[in-house]
């Protein structure tokens, strides 16, 4: 009898997946992450300028990217002064698209073409993961604009990373 359980146990064992047994998250992860993020904003701002649903495209941005709904989120926006943080899925939704909250031009709709990451470094541990460095926006006329940025990661419930901490800014400029 404890031969069968323990054959059940180590069968259903092997249908959980390898990211919710015990898989750290590694550096490959947070820059496959990084990736995944910047084509995901790239990829609205297509839709935007194609004429279709560029607000489902962010939202489907954002629940893939960010632990709303799993996690307390600390989101601090480039672009965001009156309003600076966004706690909720409606105010990030709001920062990329545009609508929610006044100051708001949809950031994601500008659009880009191109998202390039350059990490000063990455702390990992246990069950989280931080990154800072800048990242770089390239507009339609080719012109790269230069944001900084921490991110936090966790490991969501599909075993993707998402972000529970972001925060960007424009670099300090004495002009």
């Amino acid at each position: 009898m404890k031969k069968m359980i323990l054959s059940a146990i180590v069968a259903s064992a092997a249908l959980v997946p390898a990211a919710f047994a015990t898989d750290a998250i590694t550096a490959e992860d947070v820059a496959a992450a990084q990736q995944a993020w910047g084509e995901g904003i790239v990829a609205i701002g297509a839709a935007y300028t194609a004429g279709e649903d560029y607000t489902a495209a962010a939202t489907a941005h954002i629940e893939r990217f960010y632990a709303y709904g799993s996690h307390d989120v600390l989101f601090k926006p480039t672009l965001a002064a009156e309003d600076q943080f966004r706690g909720d899925f409606d105010e990030a939704l709001s920062y990329f698209v545009g609508g929610e909250i006044a100051e708001d031009n949809g950031f994601a709709i500008a659009p880009y073409t191109n998202v390039r990451w350059e990490n000063e470094g990455t702390f990992i541990d246990e069950d989280s993961a931080m990154a800072m460095g800048n990242y770089f926006f390239t507009t339609t006329e080719g012109n790269e604009v230069k944001v900084e940025y921490s991110f936090g990661y966790v490991r969501g419930e599909n075993g993707e990373l998402q972000i529970v901490l972001h925060h960007s800014s424009l670099p300090f400029s004495a002009n």
